[in-house]
């Protein structure tokens, strides 16, 4: 055999060595994934029941209700669109939760009800976590996609609101299917896939019925489209016109779709051609009477700063999230010139909506300053795709770091540790993991007067036990006491013993609860009998005001 056969054949040798040895590597990935997602379903089917209600939940599961009435009336009971401002708002979640209260699984009254939503919300989160899995798989592979999981699922704001928030985290699942789908649309234009349109139109339709936001996933798919017919190889101006006219050809049955299921989840939505604008412009200027505070400055949410949603942001996200992002800012900014060459742009084509949907809605913060409150909750959508470039940053960095073997094992380690000092910390705050805040402002700890806390006032339900446990002590079972609560009366009713009766009048209440968030507590006077806590921060209390009299029983 010639030398440069024998090169060849040592050549093509190291090159399948190479490969078995990432298809092994690979299926290590996947199985890590498997367990993770095992992990997590025990994790929800075992803590679901130890939350507290949201401020927003009562309204919600009674806008579900009315939906449920509307088409059990044949369309003909209208309440639903009268009801507060929820008509503004797509009624998916809600409606599924209506419908399982109406099967008889769960009681009407009770915690039952309340606890099947969080149940029903917490499957919606991990529906978000199997299409942040799949798009970072799709994207870079098995291990950036087991990543991706890991820095989301350590994201108490994920992880630990996935339970309470139940329209943010379903509208962001929706959201990340709609990108999964898009990506994978984009590449095969203008000729894709059956399936995959089908997907799309699931996708946005879900989102569309839970969110007018859900026109930021119709701008990255415009987009895709575009750039697909804009950066094909060798074809004149005319030749891109018409695979961009096929293309939305292509796509029309998703919008059918998508249009269908809107309309089933949100009917007020499809009652009149300027029902959407109306719903796009009023979120777009929405405020009322309400604070936030960011970085220890209090301040309505119709005057929030631009960077309100970036800061929040940079103090919520874990340092292996944040260390995540910043490697893969790096490795975009390395692979912008590519761009010059037609395999560069087809390369970043698939990439393109998910960077697009990680960064357009803060560029639009930035600059519009829309009303917000409550840190990020409102964009929560923005996790998932920030996963996905995090997950895939992490395992480009370890790429490249090949030479450097040593060095990359030990930055692995390095990362392991942030990985599990972040999952120590999560488990300290449980079940109000949704509070965690990272490092750089000290954690819970570094919050206190400075940045949102328990603003769902989660807390409340292990506050309401205590006062309990606290009237049960004093041994009058036949005497009734009257309860204020600085949050929704059910908040607190539903979780009292019925010698527990809230009373919207604060004067004469013989007990209060409230968190402390935004100094609710300050608000009643009386002596603290009970306190929740997590890392040294007190979240709720509980005061016994029996012993006020005259002027020391005016609430603030």
């Amino acid at each position: 055999m010639s030398a440069p056969a024998r090169a060849a054949a040592v050549t093509a040798g190291d090159d399948q060595a190479d490969d078995a040895a990432g298809a092994g590597s690979g299926r290590w990935a996947f199985g890590l994934s498997m367990l993770l997602f095992v992990a997590t379903a025990a994790f929800i089917l075992l803590t679901f029941d130890q939350h507290g209600l949201s401020n927003d939940e009562e309204v919600q599961h009674v806008y579900g209700r009315l939906l449920v009435d509307f088409y059990a009336s044949g369309l003909s009971d209208l309440r639903a669109f009268e009801y507060k401002n929820l008509y503004l708002y797509g009624g998916l979640f809600d409606l599924v939760a209506a419908l399982i209260e109406r099967s008889g699984v769960v009681g009407s009254s009770g915690p039952g009800v309340w606890e099947m939503r969080h149940l029903l919300s917490a499957g919606f989160g991990l529906l978000g976590l199997a299409g942040t899995w799949l798009l970072a798989r799709r994207l870079a592979g098995e291990w950036a996609a087991l990543a991706a999981l890991v820095v989301l699922l350590v994201t108490g704001a994920w992880s630990g609101a996935m339970f309470t928030h139940t329209k943010d985290v379903p509208f962001a699942t929706a959201m990340v299917w709609a990108l999964y789908y898009i990506v994978r649309v984009a590449p095969s234009l203008p000729r894709p896939a059956r399936g995959d349109v089908i997907g799309l139109g699931i996708a946005l339709g879900c989102a569309f019925g839970l969110r007018i936001g859900a026109v930021f996933a119709v701008f990255y798919l415009g987009m895709a489209v575009l750039a697909a017919a804009a950066w094909r190889e060798g074809e004149s101006a005319g030749a891109r016109a018409a695979v961009f006219g096929r293309s939305i050809v292509a796509l029309l049955p998703a919008a059918v779709i998508a249009f269908a299921l809107m309309g089933l989840f949100w009917p007020w939505a499809v009652m009149s051609t300027g029902n959407l604008w109306k719903a796009m412009t009023t979120f777009s200027h929405f405020s009322f009477l309400l604070h936030t505070i960011l970085a220890g400055k209090v301040m309505p949410n119709g005057e929030v700063p631009g960077i309100y949603l970036l800061a929040y942001l940079l103090v919520r996200l874990p340092e292996i999230f944040l260390l995540g992002l910043a490697l893969a800012a790096i490795g975009g900014l390395r692979a912008l010139p590519m761009l010059a060459s037609p395999a560069g742009r087809r390369a970043a084509l698939p990439w393109l909506p998910v960077v697009l949907a990680a960064l357009f809605p803060i560029a639009y913060t930035l600059l519009a300053a829309p009303p917000l409150y409550n840190g990020i909750r409102h964009f929560t959508f923005l996790l998932p795709p920030l996963a996905v470039l995090a997950g895939a940053g992490l395992y480009s960095a370890w790429q490249r770091a090949a030479r450097w073997p040593r060095g990359r094992w030990a930055a692995l380690a390095g990362c392991m540790l942030l990985v599990a000092g972040q999952v120590v910390m999560l488990a300290r705050l449980h079940p109000y993991e949704y509070v965690a805040y990272n490092g750089f402002v000290g954690g819970l700890r570094g919050t206190t007067d400075r940045w949102e806390q328990d603003y769902w006032a989660d807390s409340l339900r292990d506050a309401a036990g205590q006062l309990n446990a606290f009237v049960a002590r004093e041994g009058h079972p036949d005497k009734t006491y009257t309860v204020a609560v600085c949050a929704e009366s059910l908040q607190g009713s539903v979780w009292l013993d019925p010698r527990l009766v809230v009373t919207r009048d604060w004067w004469i209440a013989d007990f209060f609860l409230s968190p402390t968030h935004m100094d609710c507590h300050t608000a009643e006077k009386g002596q603290i009998i009970g306190t929740v806590e997590r890392e040294g921060v007190t979240l709720a209390v509980v005061k016994d005001r029996r012993m006020l009299v005259g002027e020391e029983r005016r609430p603030r």
